[in-house]
């Protein structure tokens, strides 16, 4: 893996987005801001970039990326059988803190996806990701942008911390608003299983949903 001189730049500043598209078309990995905490994602149509990504953070082989989608309308385009139910959440909670596992269509690559037939997608309510990953297709490969195990960021400087020499680029946008992971709930069985508490709890799924979620 590459060593770097990680460069730091404010999401305001002229040519940040740009830059930060630039390293993601040349196959490599960024961070950047989220609602959530801050992210660290690549070109899902590129191979090489989505084996850095998962280099730089040192994730094992067998998880899976998440993907940040550009709008609650791609969707579609990454999974199939969407049920109502991941509809009701959707109006409900995105943008937002919530992650739901679906099952993927073809066009998500199975080295994202670590071999699954299911595939975890998000609607971040920041402005960063989305622009990202319109200029990629619609959606952007993105996890944490932690070392594997540590504590998922909310600033830049941490980021700095523990991707330092491992990415080219880390945009800042401050401090992460909710400061915590996404909630996670898998709708690919019945009842929906809860895979991550985060700031959306259970109790406001169930209402949503209009039954039990287990896990």
């Amino acid at each position: 893996m590459a060593t770097w001189t990680t460069v730091v730049r404010r999401v305001e500043e002229p040519g940040a987005l740009e830059e930060a598209l630039g390293w993601l078309w040349r196959s490599q990995v960024v961070a950047f801001p989220t609602d959530t905490v801050y992210g660290v994602g690549a070109n899902m149509a590129d191979s090489a970039a989505v084996e850095r990504l998962f280099q730089a953070k040192g994730r094992p082989e067998e998880r899976g990326i998440p993907l940040l989608l550009a709008d609650a309308e791609s969707i579609e385009r990454f999974c199939r059988e969407v049920p109502e139910a991941a509809w009701r959440l959707v109006r409900r909670f995105w943008p937002g803190g919530l992650t739901l596992v679906l099952w993927r269509r073809d066009i998500v690559p199975e080295r994202v996806v670590a071999g699954r037939p299911t595939v975890a997608v998000r609607l971040p309510d920041h402005p960063v990701p989305r622009a990202l990953a319109r200029e990629l297709g619609g959606a952007l490969p993105a996890t944490s942008a932690n070392r594997s195990g540590a504590p998922a960021p909310a600033t830049a400087e941490e980021v700095l911390e523990q991707l330092g020499g491992r990415i080219p680029l880390i945009l800042d946008g401050g401090r992460c608003r909710v400061e915590q992971a996404s909630t996670i709930v898998d709708l690919t069985q019945e009842p929906p299983r809860l895979l991550r508490v985060g700031p959306i709890p259970r109790e406001a799924l169930e209402a949503v949903l209009g039954c039990r979620v287990v896990g």
